[in-house]
């Protein structure tokens, strides 16, 4: 599929038959666009959920990471091609640099430079970047071209909306996918969120979503349970009123969960 799908499914913390089983259901329910990594470890179950679908290959978008490991010349390219084999597929629809070299020790330079001939062999039919600051970002557009990088997918939700770094990525044409879309739950338990997911008779997950995706943003949220899965897809159908867009973004409190301790510097 060479369009990404708004809403897609992430699969990090999940493993084994939890996942095939995510995947699975996710697939059966509509979600077209699955999106892994090599450090989930779970690129084989999601490529064996996806093999026995009866969904053809063509109308799948699948998105995998290469890890901070695999970004030096030599390593990159045949990370992604194990990553193809577990997947089970001669391509993925995009490749994400997972996260920016630890501390800059490899070029980003370097590392789009290798990103970009993997896309040239045809080994991922887009390329972009994950979790990269402004300055990295700059970097990455001077190696390959704001063009080339298909998104940038960093951490959005309500309580870090992450204004610096989209505004940056937006001013150059670069699209954004936020993930951890729902804090990891704690947007349920927000007050002001709970209250617009009263007025429109929804749940404050759907709420949630649909800001995201009324900016622009594609968004991964996870899910086990079916009929999460399915809420979660209908957030699309979800149209948030001015005044509620103003509410949601008056929770931002700059609350980062995903910040291991190898993480660039923050914008």
């Amino acid at each position: 599929m060479s369009t990404m799908p708004a809403i897609g499914l992430g699969t990090f913390r999940l493993q084994g038959q939890t996942i095939i089983d995510s995947v699975r259901t996710g697939l059966e329910l509509g979600y077209r666009h699955i999106d892994t990594a090599q450090i989930y470890g779970n690129e084989a179950d999601v490529g064996q959920a996806m093999f026995e679908s009866d969904i053809a290959r063509d109308q799948l978008f699948v998105t995998t990471k290469i890890w901070t490991e695999s970004l030096g010349r030599d390593a990159l390219i045949p990370s992604l091609k194990d990553s193809l084999a577990k997947l089970r597929m001669d391509h993925v629809d995009l490749t994400l640099i997972h996260w920016p070299s630890p501390a800059d020790a490899t070029p980003v330079a370097d590392y789009m430079g290798t990103l970009l001939e993997a896309q040239q062999q045809g080994l991922t039919r887009k390329i972009g970047v994950s979790n990269f600051t402004i300055a990295q970002l700059q970097q990455a557009i001077a190696a390959v071209g704001a063009e080339r990088i298909a998104t940038l997918q960093i951490e959005i939700h309500p309580f870090l909306q992450n204004r610096k770094l989209v505004n940056f990525a937006r001013a150059n044409g670069i699209h954004l996918t936020a993930y951890m879309p729902l804090a990891y739950g704690k947007v349920m338990s927000d007050p002001a969120i709970a209250g617009i997911a009263e007025r429109h008779g929804v749940s404050a997950a759907q709420v949630a979503l649909a800001w995201s995706l009324q900016q622009g943003f594609a968004v991964i949220p996870s899910s086990t349970r079916r009929a999460n899965l399915a809420a979660n897809l209908q957030a699309t159908t979800l149209t948030l009123s001015d005044a509620d867009m103003a509410a949601i973004a008056a929770l931002d409190r700059g609350e980062r969960l995903a910040n291991p301790d190898f993480a660039p510097h923050w914008d």
